[in-house]
């Protein structure tokens, strides 16, 4: 089967992009800028909050090693799909939790991923799911930002090397192999 395409936003994309590096099956992911209305936008105007645009990643995985379902579990593990427009002190539209489906079949396992995200939550999933437009790559020092930056980084230390060794406790089954161990 070909490889498929799936773009994710969940907060920082830095937070995002770490994550699913480390995952078995996926191939590529690229930060990026999706969901807003103003042609190629700078990291600088994402932050500011008035493009619409929300910080995402775009995931290119093989199905026959991991399936959409398993993306999507894996991405509502990963961040608090219950904060509307934030992600821990990252505030404001640019850090929203939302799918932008690329077929009728993905909204459709958006929409049971969330169901099936809900039962890990005590409050409602805000999640969601907007059509797919125009994708916007990040510039190139936001590409594999943690795996360049993260140790020099101190945001990247307290937010996301917490984030990965819970995420690399919890999908052992699902990890490429590692080099270093947070």
């Amino acid at each position: 089967m070909a490889e498929q395409t799936a773009t994710l936003a969940g907060g920082c994309f830095w937070c995002t992009e770490a994550v699913f590096n480390d995952v078995v099956g996926v191939s590529r992911v690229e930060s990026g800028y999706i969901g807003g209305h103003v042609s190629n936008p700078t990291y600088r105007q994402v932050c500011d909050g008035n493009t619409g645009h929300a910080e995402a990643v775009r995931i290119t995985f093989d199905p026959d090693m991991i399936r959409l379902d398993d993306v999507l579990d894996i991405y509502f593990a990963t961040h608090d799909p219950t904060q509307l427009n934030r992600q821990g002190n990252d505030v404001g539209t640019q850090y929203r939790s939302a799918i932008f489906p690329h077929s009728p079949e993905q909204e459709q396992a958006a929409r049971a991923a969330i169901v099936r995200a809900q039962a890990d939550w005590d409050k409602s999933i805000v999640t969601t799911i907007e059509p797919l437009s125009e994708w916007h790559p990040a510039e190139d020092y936001h590409q594999e930002y943690f795996a360049r930056e993260g140790e020099r980084n101190s945001y990247c230390m307290a937010v996301i090397a917490p984030k990965l060794r819970k995420f690399r406790k919890s999908f052992q089954h699902r990890l490429k192999q590692q080099e270093g161990a947070l």
